[in-house]
Formats: C-alpha cells, sequence, structure tokens
C-alpha cells in the first residue's frame, strides 16, 4: 500500500470528507468521528439511521480515552486481549462522545484495529468511524469496485489496499456482560 494513498485519504478526512477504505473483512466508510457534517453525510450515503450509533476504530487505546470512560470497565484485561484485532467491543462512552457516535445508547462500539491500511490512517488522523461500505440491509463491499457501484462518486476518497484475512465483519461483544452482539467468524 502507497503511504501516498493514505495521505491523500487523510487529508480529505481532515477536510471533512467521508472515505472508503480496506478493513480486516470488508471495505468500511469513515470519516472524523468529532465532525458532525461528515458523520450525517455518510449516515444519508448508507441510509442508515443516527439512533443505531456507529463504531469507531483507532490504531491504539490511547486514541479512545476521549470517547470511552474507561474508569467504569470492569476488567479491561479480555478487552487487551482481544487488540489490535478483529473484535469490536460496547464500552462506557464518555461524557465527551458526542451523541451521533452513540445513537440512542449510552455506550459507544470500538476496536483496535489490526490492519495496516486502517492503523496508519488513524496515526494521521486519529480515531475515525468505521461502518461497512454499502447501503443498509445490502451486502458489505468487498472490492473498491463493489464501493463505487454502491456510493459512485459520492465518496471523497476510495483507499485501495487489500482486505484482511476475515470473512466477516469484526465481532461485538458487550463489556458489562461478555454477550456477543455480532458473531465475527475467522
Amino acid at each position: 500500500m502507497s503511504n501516498w494513498h493514505i495521505r491523500l485519504a487523510a487529508e480529505a478526512i481532515k477536510r471533512g470528507g467521508v472515505v472508503a477504505y480496506p478493513t480486516e473483512a470488508v471495505y468500511g466508510l469513515g470519516c472524523s468521528p468529532w465532525n458532525k457534517q461528515a458523520i450525517e453525510r455518510l449516515l444519508l450515503l448508507k441510509r442508515r439511521p443516527v439512533s443505531k450509533g456507529l463504531i469507531v476504530v483507532a490504531s491504539n487505546i490511547g486514541q479512545l480515552h476521549s470517547l470511552v470512560n474507561f474508569d467504569k470497565v470492569e476488567s479491561i484485561e479480555p478487552i487487551l486481549e482481544t487488540w489490535p484485532g478483529h473484535v469490536t467491543w460496547v464500552l462506557p462512552a464518555s461524557r465527551e462522545a458526542p451523541g451521533w457516535l452513540t445513537g440512542e445508547n449510552p455506550d459507544i462500539a470500538v476496536r483496535v484495529s489490526a490492519h495496516p491500511i486502517i492503523r496508519a490512517l488513524c496515526d494521521i488522523c486519529g480515531p475515525l468511524v468505521s461502518t461497512s461500505a454499502n447501503l443498509t440491509n445490502t451486502r458489505s463491499a468487498r472490492s473498491v469496485m463493489d464501493v463505487r457501484n454502491y456510493f459512485s462518486d459520492s465518496l471523497d476518497y476510495i483507499l485501495p489496499g487489500a482486505l484482511g484475512a476475515e470473512i466477516s465483519p469484526s465481532e461485538i461483544r458487550e463489556a458489562k456482560t461478555g454477550f456477543i452482539l455480532r458473531i465475527g467468524q475467522a
């Protein structure tokens, strides 16, 4: 993967854009979690209600401290055992976490990715919203061509690159209960 492509995607995000990028299993859509207009545009593109909330992805746990209230997490060890990796955790949201990320929930879904492209992008931009690159209730995009078929020229940048080895979007676990909300597969 070219650093040039990563820099172009990062510049688009910093300008308030919405970009597509490869993740561990599918192409994702992302933008700055702090940019309400970018989030609104992303949700409009996906036809997804804000009430559902969104996943935020990071390159390291430090990038999540402004979004997650780690003081309310009973045990951090199970989380750290899965990060970086393909597991998203639902954790207590901080007071600073915007409602457009949490939706109707008191918690926020976050993941520290092991995917090198996501990590490089987050190293430049900080944490990113990460949702599958597809219209709600349709098959997730697994290639640049799929992304273009869904969104045509509506995105600010499509970052090319290889998907990871996973076959389905990340597993989602609730930290309070350990309950698996969505099963991921290797």
